[in-house]
């Protein structure tokens, strides 16, 4: 299929003539000379995006096929500036960082396929043929049809791609959710959990792993209880991150009814859409250290002056237990004993 080229529409067509007045001709003149002047360095200077369809725009492409189907669809790339652009496409396969942003990989190497090789999964089933390399003119939208081959033994679910632009170092990606059609399991565990720092600051360290195969869009909640009773947790809420069939991210969730002084055991719930459920458990103690430090240098102070009170008391008692000495009282001579034999003197 062939690259379609168009003339990139005009902005000065958007604004109608009835709305020019002066307070609007000064950003009108501005934007149009932002739009008649070269794009500077730190600007592309094009875009790259679904092509529009028949009822209105697409932030992805979205597609959905049998094994052994081949899917089409057209990308857009539109050309603002003077000078001509050359873009190289590619698909790519598409992963979650270990904080669970959407990335997609580089592109690998192959034998005798120059320095750009296919991807290993879903991406490598995105194909644009003889228009990999795509020279756009100046002020020119081109429309790049390309085809998704979903090989005949592909397991049913998601498998996330990307479609990649290239040109002078800079790469766009646009994101392709394509699902396999067939049974689908969402199914996710909660690994690792811990508590981290105290008070407000605390928060809940967590690891999330899909165990599916399709994306999950989890929702997280926190209860907790105390030696004094419940303590307050977080309620649902919505995890800020797509979690993708086989991934593993690494995520943290602020406690701020985290408790000052008690030991706490904590239950970490997450579920997703599909009837995805799991739990975590983690326990911790919180304690002020600082009035910790006071109150232990107190306890110390007061076992001091408890044993020197002791020591006082003991030396006291040992004195009145003494025997008293007698005093300028002279010794007296014995006195002479007389053995009595019963004769007369």
């Amino acid at each position: 299929m062939p690259v379609l080229h168009v003339p990139a529409p005009s902005p000065r067509r958007v604004l109608p003539v009835r709305r020019l007045c002066l307070a609007a001709l000064v950003p009108l003149l501005a934007a149009a000379a932002l739009y008649g002047a070269p794009a500077r360095a730190d600007e592309p200077g094009w875009t790259a995006e679904p092509a529009a369809g028949r009822t209105a725009a697409r932030p992805y492409f979205y597609l959905a096929g049998t094994p052994g189907t081949v899917l089409e669809d057209r990308l857009a790339l539109a050309n603002t500036t003077d000078q001509e652009r050359t873009v190289t496409l590619r698909g790519a396969d598409a992963y979650n960082t270990a904080d669970g942003a959407f990335a997609v990989r580089p592109a690998r190497p192959a034998a005798g396929d120059g320095p750009t090789g296919a991807a290993a999964g879903a991406g490598s089933w995105i194909s644009f043929g003889a228009s990999a390399t795509v020279k756009i003119p100046p002020r020119t939208r081109a429309v790049v049809p390309f085809t998704v081959t979903v090989p005949p033994a592909s397991p049913p679910g998601d498998h996330p791609a990307a479609v990649v632009a290239t040109e002078g170092g800079r790469e766009v990606g646009v994101r392709v959710h394509l699902r396999v059609s067939g049974p689908t399991l969402a199914a996710l565990t909660v690994e690792d959990v811990a508590v981290r720092g105290r008070g407000a600051a605390a928060e809940v360290a967590y690891t999330l792993v899909n165990r599916g195969n399709v994306a999950l869009a989890p929702e997280l909640s926190i209860s907790a209880r105390g030696r004094f009773g419940e303590v307050p947790g977080r309620s649902a809420h919505p995890v800020p991150v797509e979690l993708l069939p086989g991934q593993r991210v690494e995520l943290t969730e602020p406690w701020p009814g985290a408790p000052v002084f008690d030991h706490a055991s904590l239950t970490l719930t997450v579920t997703a859409p599909g009837g995805a459920r799991a739990t975590g458990h983690a326990s911790a103690w919180f304690v002020p250290w600082g009035i910790a430090a006071w109150t232990g240098a107190g306890l110390l102070g007061l076992g001091a002056t408890t044993s020197v009170a002791l020591l006082l008391v003991r030396r006291r008692r040992t004195r009145r237990d003494d025997p008293p000495a007698l005093v300028g009282v002279p010794e007296q001579e014995p006195v002479a004993e007389h053995e009595l034999t019963g004769a007369p003197r």
